[in-house]
């Protein structure tokens, strides 16, 4: 899928002293979110090779939704147990068990209920450009990711930077988050349009 790997990524947290005191501070304290979010995809010579654009929100724990918008409109819903993956111009729908994808994934930052230090070393990298930024890097290999930068302005989370085992770079940057807002449950619901194909892995 065309996303797959960096589409579960979402949040946001209090501005703290350094990155990893703020992203503590969100796991703690952010039980859900929703914003609009741009996200590139760079090759290993920060040449772009994709744009998109859309809006998330998620309920901790392992409850979220993103729906891109452009260029190519993808629908991604974790409903608790299961994650869904419908891609609208292939009319097709992807099932996953959701505890196959959250584990030691980017997910498990946000949407995970278990200590973010089991499974990342995480490190402050300081203030660059008027964000605190730190990195996360798996302590497990069997990741699509070498490590993930993760930068906060004093009102949240402003950018996330992925970087997989090719060189490829994900850049997401969020506007408009709003943080514990009330959110519908019918919102973490799917159901795969009539006629569509559903691959089960």
């Amino acid at each position: 899928m065309r996303y797959l790997w960096f589409i579960l990524l979402w949040f946001s947290a209090a501005a703290c002293a350094s990155g990893v005191d703020s992203l503590k501070t969100f796991v703690a304290q952010t039980r859900s979110a929703k914003a609009r979010f741009a996200q590139m995809v760079l090759d290993k010579n920060l040449k772009m090779l994709q744009q998109a654009t859309g809006t998330m929100q998620f309920s901790r724990p392992g409850k979220f939704r993103w729906e891109y918008d452009k260029p190519y409109e993808q629908t991604i819903v974790g409903d608790g147990s299961q994650l869904w993956i419908y891609d609208k111009d292939l009319n097709q729908v992807t099932v996953r068990k959701l505890d196959r994808v959250l584990g030691a994934s980017p997910a498990a930052l946000l949407a995970g209920s278990n200590e973010i230090e089991e499974n990342y070393t995480l490190t402050n990298l300081g203030n660059q450009e008027g964000l605190d930024w730190l990195e996360a890097v798996p302590r497990t290999q069997d990741t699509a990711f070498e490590r993930v930068r993760l930068g906060f302005s004093k009102s949240g989370l402003e950018a996330m930077e992925l970087r997989d085992q090719f060189g490829q770079v994900t850049v997401i940057k969020f506007a408009d988050l709003e943080r514990n807002p009330r959110l519908s449950p019918e919102a973490f619901k799917f159901t795969p349009p009539k006629g569509a194909d559903v691959i089960s892995e």
